[in-house]
């Protein structure tokens, strides 16, 4: 008997050895239940954000339909650097205008400019919509609103309106055209770098920033500019009419605050977009006619804002809980 008891340290080894296996069998269980109730808790949130966002694009649509089936100002954004790979390219500008245009509830329209301005074409596109626009709906006014900057390009646009608004803060003017560049030719000259330029045509290379200027060349460049600098300044003059004062640096690239460029006669008077369509027009209610993306991208925006905000919102509980 004692013999057989003596197997007792091996049987007791197994037993441990079962033990271990069933407490690691089980903690295993249990990671893969938590993971699984991890993955569900996700994809719970997510549903819940999917379904918010939706609700809020959905109510926002609604309200902004209701809004346009009554007289309303139709207000079109210039946003930004005015470029045909911005935001703020024509096309863009050109389709707002024509939604706006198109509904016979719209009492005016308003340019809301925010912008130091860009393409002398892209702006001149635009230019040239308003005022057929405008020709074409003689009942509806256009009026610009400056925000921070109407420059350049953007003044360019806003000049084809029937009154300019601004702040007494915001810039206005530089109604100039530029081209910038840089030269390396000294840089290579201490380097003792050799420039390469091969060319089919004696122009070709003008203006190669590795290529010392040739006169005749800058010559030919700014006479392009000053091409561009009398088209600006005849449609400044065309929109803006004997507002205009003399100023001898009126059409030099000069820019001013908002209260002087009521002074030369680049603006009209001081207001924003809400008191354009309450106090100009007399009317309350102001939708916002600048396309929109496509649902899928603007659904991905709004997700993305509202995932930002839930993940603050847990940050902050975190952080409180810790103290």
């Amino acid at each position: 008997m004692f013999g057989k008891e003596g197997n007792s340290p091996g049987h007791g080894e197994n037993w441990e050895r079962e033990l271990l296996e069933r407490l690691s069998t089980a903690s295993l269980n249990e990671q893969r239940r938590s993971r699984r109730w991890n993955i569900f808790f996700k994809f719970l949130i997510f549903g819940y954000l999917f379904m918010l966002v939706l609700l809020a694009m959905q109510d926002s649509e609604m309200a902004e339909t209701s809004s346009k089936a009554r007289e309303h100002v139709a207000m079109v954004e210039v946003n930004g650097m005015i470029s045909d790979a911005t935001k703020a390219n024509a096309d863009r500008i050109i389709e707002g205008l024509r939604d706006a245009f198109d509904n016979d509830k719209v009492k005016a329209i308003v340019l809301r400019i925010n912008s130091p301005g860009g393409s002398p074409v892209q702006s001149d596109y635009v230019y040239r919509e308003i005022k057929r626009l405008r020709e074409k709906h003689k009942d509806i006014p256009v009026h610009a609103v400056i925000v921070d900057v109407g420059a350049s390009g953007a003044y360019y646009i806003a000049s084809a309106a029937d009154n300019i608004y601004v702040n007494p803060s915001s810039i206005v003017g530089s109604i100039g055209v530029l081209m910038n560049g840089f030269g390396f030719t000294g840089a290579m000259e201490k380097l003792g770098v050799e420039r390469r330029l091969l060319t089919a045509g004696e122009s070709k290379g003008m203006l190669d920033p590795f290529t010392p200027l040739n006169k005749d060349e800058v010559k030919h460049v700014k006479s392009l500019l000053n091409d561009i600098h009398h088209h600006f300044i005849e449609a400044v003059k065309e929109g803006r009419g004997e507002r205009l004062k003399s100023d001898k640096n009126l059409f030099t690239g000069m820019f001013w605050t908002g209260s002087q460029s009521i002074e030369l006669g680049l603006a009209d008077a001081i207001g924003d977009v809400d008191y354009v369509a309450r106090e100009v027009i007399q009317v309350e209610d102001v939708v916002d006619y600048s396309p929109k993306p496509d649902f899928l991208k603007r659904f991905a925006d709004r997700l993305g804002a509202s995932m930002a905000n839930v993940l603050a919102d847990r940050m902050q509980i975190d952080s409180l809980a810790l103290h």
